[in-house]
């Protein structure tokens, strides 16, 4: 039994050869086509070559290089991040771990509800995509250009929340303390929060007096401990290797 030719649906393919819209070459540039493409490797090849002596010299970065990553803080020194964790779902690699806790009244550490209880950067897979800055709805995390990441164990290069934090600023309370006075969680998001107040200083005295970012104990000379151990150990181990490499 012959099968029945179809005749429903069929395309009717044009009747003349395809014709390319690119007007094509004639003499000399025709002759020369195959090795155009070599045009920027020949440019170079007559320049002198630039080597960087690292690190023995270090080069400055670019302003908008992606380097390590910086967990920000407001004017008054609470953290940005609400642990959102929309940061760990945009990340391509899988290097981010959030675990969100919720604010109290003794222990407010970002304003509204929520903060970044936990806050883990695996650096053996960052890609240094940036993807996880753009989809920050508080700008909570930056990169900086701090390039000199390296470790002997893999470990030591899971950077924790307090590695990642960024170093609190002269003026500045340390977390956990109220919001300002009358504000809300916009008014921060809206940068109209610039300060510490007289409350909130009198709340960290009564709570912990002993604390180093108290006006009191900053003029006697208290200085801030830097608290991540990661962040410790990865400066040291950079020191060492400068020393290694004869840097100046």
């Amino acid at each position: 039994m012959q099968p029945t030719p179809r005749t429903g649906g069929a395309v009717d393919r044009p009747s003349s050869e395809y014709e390319s819209l690119i007007e094509k070459r004639s003499g000399l540039s025709e002759l020369l086509a195959p090795v155009a493409g070599f045009g920027v490797t020949f440019a170079n090849m007559f320049k002198p070559t630039v080597t960087e002596q690292y690190p023995r010299e270090q080069v400055p970065t670019k302003p908008r290089y992606h380097g390590r990553h910086q967990l920000n803080r407001y004017a008054d020194g609470l953290e940005k991040c609400i642990g959102c964790e929309l940061c760990a779902w945009a990340c391509p690699a899988d290097a981010i771990y959030v675990e969100g806790g919720d604010n109290t009244p003794d222990a407010q550490f970002s304003p509204g509800e929520r903060y970044g209880r936990v806050y883990q950067i695996n650096y053996l897979r960052c890609i240094f995509c940036g993807l996880c800055i753009e989809a920050c709805p508080t700008r909570a995390l930056t990169m900086t250009n701090e390039y000199e990441l390296a470790g002997p164990t893999r470990p030591g290069m899971i950077w924790e929340k307090q590695d990642l934090l960024a170093p609190l600023r002269s003026g500045q309370l340390a977390a956990p303390h109220p919001m300002v006075e009358g504000t809300s969680d916009t008014d921060y998001y809206r940068g109209e929060v610039t300060g510490v107040t007289d409350d909130q200083v009198a709340w960290v005295t009564e709570h912990r007096p002993d604390d180093p970012t108290l006006p009191e104990n900053a003029a006697k000379g208290a200085t801030v401990p830097d608290l991540g151990e990661t962040r410790l150990a990865q400066r040291a181990i950079t020191a060492g290797a400068h020393r290694q490499g004869g840097a100046r």
